[in-house]
């Protein structure tokens, strides 16, 4: 506890300091202080891009006699799919807890990437059933620390103003990767095939697992730690990013030193707004679980695999560049609403193309209207961070948990996609209607913030979390009590 304190007070001495700076000077020092951070930051992407390989580089290794090879069929396809999820869902809330409470989430996250690359490439040495489930487990299992630790640490260094564009940025990982595995799957396929004894497939795994470990190695120098204690900063952008934190929602981003680890997670089970976000979130991962299937769906078009693993990549390229562009615009108007049911709607304009004609044009259309509607599920996810924002210990629970609960859409959706008759109809409703649970549910979710945003107008206490928050952030800012309370009721939630 003694550690806890000490960072208290470092903080608060930090955030002093800052409030005293020239105007003109903290600018500067803020300029340069985020044009390192998203340089630093911008290897999440890397890490993501990778991530997303090495979790669905299985759909490649399909169209590369992966199934044959190992004897299984179509319904151990889809629990080998799912069996990822149920280790990422059970590791995802204590590692969120873990991450939280270390000085040093960069070490734990480059150490997490290392086993799960070590882990990808035993993937190519299967040779049954039994293994590629054990294997798909501990990928999950390990792999859990990744995403809600960087939206965590990217929650801790943007604003609610910034912070949407930066998720969206990191979300591009997991789209290029959707457009990259394709085109590795599609280079690795048609080039190594019996190269020093082995399928072509196997060396897939190979490949994109040893690529893994070397960029772990990479980013345990490179990705940023905390705002108070992050190593390649000055010291006068570290107190520029204390109170920043701070400013944005009238709290310090800190912790009572005197917390036990497991605050967050009772302060989260006692919130009813993380229960409707878990429901809807899982309702729009079913949704969007056509991802994990995406070459097979492309393959509906009547391309062999080649083509068919080139034609999956340009529907994420068109995502990619949609959520920028989404998430820019709903930073720079403050609304999440709609900017996640505006892309939704797009998807589900791609779904009944898809389910009413078979005209190739038209199908491989709708295959960008369904890719695009990530834009909106990116969006989604700063809406967690911005709905439950202090203090971090809530924070860090609050995106597991959503995150974690929402895995149960990709379990469900590998089976949705088991539904191969009549190109795939009966599973495009099955997604199509899931779409539509996650807009009444984002509807009824913007409906508790606007009530909770009046109640703040009117004086109540529905935002301020406690007096002792109160006292530490008139601490961190400087100022009095009554200050720093009427800091707290300046917040108001996002809708």
């Amino acid at each position: 506890m003694d550690k806890d304190f000490q960072e208290v007070d470092l903080t608060a001495t930090q955030g002093r300091r800052a409030s005293r700076m020239d105007p003109e000077r903290r600018k500067q020092v803020e300029k340069s202080l985020k044009r390192k951070l998203d340089a630093r930051c911008s290897l999440f992407v890397l890490i993501y891009i990778m991530n997303y390989l090495d979790r669905n580089n299985i759909a490649a290794a399909r169209l590369g006699g992966l199934q044959e090879d190992l004897g299984i069929n179509n319904t151990q396809y889809a629990t080998c799919l799912s069996i990822l999820y149920v280790g990422y869902i059970l590791m995802q809330v204590p590692s969120n807890i873990l991450i939280n409470r270390i000085s040093r989430p960069s070490t734990y996250i480059s150490a997490a990437m290392l086993l799960w690359g070590l882990i990808s490439t035993l993937s190519g040495c299967t040779h049954n059933f039994a293994g590629m489930v054990a294997i798909r487990f501990f990928i999950g299992f390990v792999e859990a620390a990744f995403l809600p630790g960087a939206l965590l640490i990217l929650s801790k260094w943007y604003t609610k103003r910034e912070l949407t564009t930066r998720n969206a940025i990191l979300f591009c990982g997991n789209l290029i990767s959707n457009a990259f595995s394709a085109l590795v799957g599609a280079a690795v396929l048609s080039n190594m095939e019996g190269t020093l004894g082995h399928r072509a497939w196997r060396w897939l795994y190979w490949i994109e697992g040893a690529v893994t470990m070397l960029i772990a190695i990479v980013a345990a120098f490179i990705l940023p730690d905390l705002p108070h204690n992050s190593r390649g900063f000055t010291q006068e952008e570290r107190d520029i990013a204390v109170l920043r934190m701070t400013e944005d929602v009238g709290e310090a981003d800190a912790d009572s030193a005197d917390q036990s680890p497991f605050a967050g997670l009772i302060m989260v089970v006692k919130d009813v707004k993380v229960y409707l976000m878990m429901l809807t979130f899982t309702a729009y991962v079913v949704g969007l679980s056509f991802n994990a299937f995406f070459p097979t769906l492309t393959q509906t078009l009547g391309f062999g695999y080649i083509p068919t693993l080139l034609m999956s990549s340009p529907p994420w390229a068109f995502s990619c560049i949609v959520s920028i562009i989404n998430a820019w615009h709903a930073d720079r108007t403050q609304e999440k609403f709609w900017h996640i049911v505006g892309p939704i709607v797009g998807g589900l304009v791609g779904f009944v193309i898809s389910m009413s004609t078979l005209n190739v044009a038209a199908r491989y259309v709708a295959l960008f209207l369904q890719a695009s509607a990530y834009a909106g599920f990116i969006v989604f996810y700063s809406w967690i961070s911005s709905s439950f924002p202090r203090p971090p210990a809530k924070r860090a629970v609050a995106i597991a948990m959503v995150n974690a609960f929402s895995q149960l859409g990709n379990i469900a959706g590998s089976y949705v996609w088991n539904l191969p008759e009549n190109g795939f109809r009966k599973s495009y409703g099955i997604v199509t209607s899931m779409f539509g649970v996650t807009i009444l549910g984002c509807y009824a979710f913007k409906l508790i913030l606007v009530r909770l945003n009046r109640k703040i107008e009117a004086g109540e206490r529905a935002w301020i979390t406690n007096d002792d928050v109160a006292q530490q952030t008139a601490e961190t800012e400087g100022v009095s009590v009554e200050e720093g309370i009427k800091l707290q009721r300046g917040f108001r939630y996002l809708v």
